[in-house]
C-alpha cells in the first residue's frame, strides 16, 4: 500500500457512512473512535483521506484522490493511523506523486494514469539490498544508532534503529540479501519480547523527526551560481525563500540548484506546477551527468511530482511527504537541499479547503493558520547532530519558490515566507524582460547569515570575501541612484568618476551576476573562479579611475582590449586553479592599467 499505516486491531475498526461532501472535504458519521489526523479509506474505490476534525456527531475528512462518483452512504473506513511516509533503500532515483505511488515503476508496468484509489508500494517489496552489518549480536542500542550499511547508487545508505522504537539488546544481526520487508535481525527491549529490525520503516509525515541537538548555520551551501555564493550565500542548514512572478525564472533556479548544488541529496517536490515543467524535469535529469560523482544526476535526487491537475488536498501531503524523505536522509548525516516548488500552489489548495470548511478567512481568503503552516513546514530546516551512534552531523537546507500574483511581494505568501526565510532571492521581472538570468534582483535581496558564514569562506574561498561583496553591493547600489540622473540630465551630463560607476557596474552585471544555466562552462562555477573573477571587475573599476586621472576617455577605455579580455572570462575553460590564476593576472594589468598613448592627455 503507499502510504503506509500501522493498523489498529481490527476489533476497534468501525465502518462509517458519507452524509455530505464538496469537492475534497467529505463530512462522514459513525466513526466514533477515528482521531484527527488519522488516515481514513472512501468509498468503493477506497480512496485515501485524513481526518481533519472530529465533532460530537461527525468528523470532517479531506481526501487526496478525485472525488467524483462519490456518493451520501458510501463507506468510510478507519486506517488506524496518521499519514506516513515509507523511509528504506530505493528512495535515491525514485520518482513518486505526493502520496508517495512510485510514478516510475507503474509506469514501467504500463500504469500510465492513476487510477482512482490505486495502491502500490513505495518501495519495491521484490528489490534485494546487500546489507553489511555494524553490530553484532549482543550490543545495546537505542534510537538512531547505525545498524549496518547498504550501496545505494553514489551514497552509503545507512540502516539506523527506527527513532520511534525502544533502546534493548541487538539479536541475530547479520550481513545477507535482504528485502525490505525481510527482518535482518531482532531488538529485545528491557521490558521482554521480541521487534523485528527491517531495512525500511514507515514515519508519520507531519511529526518531525527527532534529533540530538540543534546546531547554529555555519559553513555555505555552495550553488555555483555567483550571484548566490558571492553575494546572497545560502548556509547549510538555512532556508531560502525565490518569489517571482511568472516568467522570471522560479523554476530554472531552482532546477539549477538541484543541478550544480554541493548537498550529498536533492529532494526536488513539484508541487502543483504545470505538468510540462515536470515532464520536462522528469526527462533532463536521467540525462545528467553528476559532475561529483561522473554518475546520472537523478542517482541522488528524489523526485515527487504533483502537477496542477491533481487533486488540491494532495499538494500538501507532497510537502510533507518530501520533507520527512529529507529528514530520513539529513538523520544518516548527509547534506540534504529541499525545494519546494512551489508554496504558492500549497497555499493555494489551504485556502481552498478552508473555503469548503467554511473557516474565517484571513487576507485575501487564506486561513488564518497560513503562517503557523508555514513556519512549522520552515523550521524543519537545520543544521543537527543525529540521534545515535556514532556521532553524525547532517544538514536540511530549504528553499521554496512563492509565485505572487503579478509579481506582488506584498502578498501574504511571500510576506509570510519572508519572516521565516533567513535568505531572500527575489527575481525580478525588468531583468527577466531584459534576458538577465538569474534574474535575482540585488537591490531587493538578502542574506541573514552573512556574518555567520564569513569564517567559512575566508577559510576555504578567500579572506577578503566579506569586503568585496561590500564592494560589489555598494558599486551596484550607486549604479541604481546613478540612473535615476540618468533618465534626467542623460549620460553625458554626468562627470567622469560617475561614468566610470557607470561603465564598472555594466561589466558587473554582464560579466559577473549574468549566468546562462544551460551553457556547458558557465552553467556552474567553483567558488575560486567566481571569487577571482569578482576581483577582477573590482579591479576594473580601479584601473579605470585611474586612466582617467591619466588623461583617458571614457570611450577609449570601454573599448580597451583587456575589457574585451574580462568580458570573455565567462567562457573560458580549464581547471579551476588556471583560471583562479588567469584572472588574479588580469585583476593585477587592470589596477595597472596605462592611459593609450593616442588618447592621454
Amino acid at each position: 500500500m503507499t502510504v503506509h499505516t500501522e493498523a489498529r486491531p481490527t476489533a476497534f475498526c468501525q465502518a462509517g457512512r458519507i452524509i455530505g461532501l464538496s469537492g475534497p472535504v467529505v463530512q462522514a458519521v459513525g466513526l466514533d473512535r477515528v482521531a484527527a489526523g488519522e488516515t481514513v479509506r472512501v468509498g468503493p474505490a477506497r480512496l485515501l483521506g485524513e481526518v481533519l476534525n472530529v465533532g460530537r456527531d461527525q468528523v470532517t475528512i479531506q481526501v487526496y484522490e478525485e472525488t467524483a462518483g462519490l456518493r451520501v452512504g458510501d463507506a468510510v473506513m478507519p486506517g488506524g493511523s496518521a499519514l506516513t511516509a515509507r523511509l528504506g533503500p530505493g528512495l535515491l532515483g525514485g520518482t513518486f506523486d505526493g502520496l508517495q505511488r512510485p510514478l516510475g515503476r507503474l509506469a514501467a508496468d504500463g500504469a500510465w494514469t492513476l487510477a482512482a484509489g490505486l495502491e502500490a508500494d513505495a518501495l519495491d517489496p521484490r528489490a534485494r539490498w546487500h546489507f553489511v552489518a555494524g553490530r553484532q549480536a549482543g550490543d545495546q542500542v537505542s534510537a538512531g544508532d547505525l545498524l549496518g550499511t547498504v550501496g545505494e547508487g553514489p551514497i552509503e545508505h545507512r540502516i539506523l534503529v527506527p527513532p520511534d522504537l525502544p533502546g534493548g539488546i541487538i539479536d541475530l544481526l547479520s550481513d545477507g540479501d535482504y528485502t525490505i520487508t525481510e527482518p535482518i535481525g531482532l531488538l529485545r527491549p528491557p521490558g521482554g519480547g521480541a521487534i523485528e529490525l527491517k531495512l525500511a520503516h514507515s514515519w508519520p509525515v507531519r511529526r518531525p523527526r527527532p534529533v540530538a541537538a540543534r546546531l547554529p548555520v555555519s559553513e555555505p551551501l555552495l550553488t555555483g551560481q555567483r550571484i548566490i555564493d558571492m553575494l546572497f550565500p545560502l548556509g547549510r542548514g538555512s532556508t531560502a525563500v525565490i518569489p517571482g512572478g511568472f516568467g522570471t525564472g522560479k523554476t530554472v533556479v531552482e532546477q539549477t540548484l538541484a543541478r550544480w548544488s554541493d548537498a550529498d541529496i536533492v529532494v526536488y517536490v513539484g508541487c502543483g506546477e504545470r505538468g510540462n515543467e515536470m515532464a520536462e524535469l522528469l526527462v533532463s535529469f536521467p540525462e545528467l551527468v553528476d559532475p561529483r560523482t561522473g554518475e546520472p544526476l537523478l542517482n541522488r535526487t528524489v523526485l515527487i511530482a504533483n502537477t496542477s491537475n491533481m487533486p488540491v488536498a494532495a499538494r500538501e501531503a507532497s510537502i510533507q511527504l518530501g520533507v520527512t524523505i529529507a529528514e530520513y536522509f539529513r538523520d544518516q548525516g548527509y547534506a540534504v537541499l529541499l525545494l519546494a516548488d512551489s508554496t504558492s500552489r500549497w497555499a493555494e489548495a489551504l485556502r481552498e479547503i478552508s473555503g469548503r470548511l467554511e473557516e474565517l478567512p484571513g487576507e485575501e481568503g487564506y486561513p488564518a493558520y497560513l503562517g503557523s503552516r508555514l513556519a512549522a513546514f520552515y523550521e524543519r530546516a537545520g543544521r543537527v547532530t543525529a540521534l545515535g551512534t556514532p556521532e553524525r552531523e547532517g544538514s536540511l537546507t530549504m528553499v521554496g519558490a512563492v509565485s505572487p500574483p503579478g509579481g506582488d511581494f506584498s502578498e501574504p505568501v511571500t510576506q509570510a515566507s519572508l519572516r521565516l526565510a533567513a535568505t531572500f532571492w527575489a527575481l525580478d521581472t525588468e531583468l527577466a524582460h531584459a534576458r538577465h538570468f538569474p534574474a535575482i534582483g540585488w537591490t531587493q535581496s538578502y542574506s541573514l547569515p552573512v556574518a555567520a558564514l564569513a569564517p567559512a569562506y575566508h577559510r576555504d574561498v578567500g579572506a577578503d570575501w566579506l569586503a568585496l561583496r561590500g564592494q560589489a553591493l555598494a558599486l551596484l547600489g550607486r549604479e541604481r541612484q546613478l540612473l535615476d540622473i540618468v533618465q534626467l540630465v542623460g549620460p553625458e551630463a554626468l562627470p567622469d568618476e560617475d561614468r566610470v560607476v557607470l561603465e564598472q557596474a555594466r561589466l558587473m552585471r554582464e560579466t559577473f551576476l549574468r549566468q546562462h544555466a544551460f551553457d556547458p562552462i558557465d552553467a556552474s562555477r567553483p567558488a575560486q573562479f567566481q571569487i577571482a573573477l569578482l576581483r577582477a571587475v573590482l579591479a576594473a573599476g580601479e584601473g579605470m579611475r585611474a586612466a582617467i586621472d591619466r588623461g583617458a576617455t571614457i570611450s577609449a577605455i570601454v573599448e580597451d582590449p583587456l575589457l574585451a579580455e574580462l568580458r570573455r572570462a565567462n567562457s573560458s575553460a580549464g581547471t579551476d586553479d588556471q583560471l583562479a590564476t588567469q584572472l588574479d593576472d588580469l585583476a593585477a594589468r587592470l589596477r595597472d592599467w596605462h592611459a593609450p598613448a593616442e588618447v592621454a592627455g
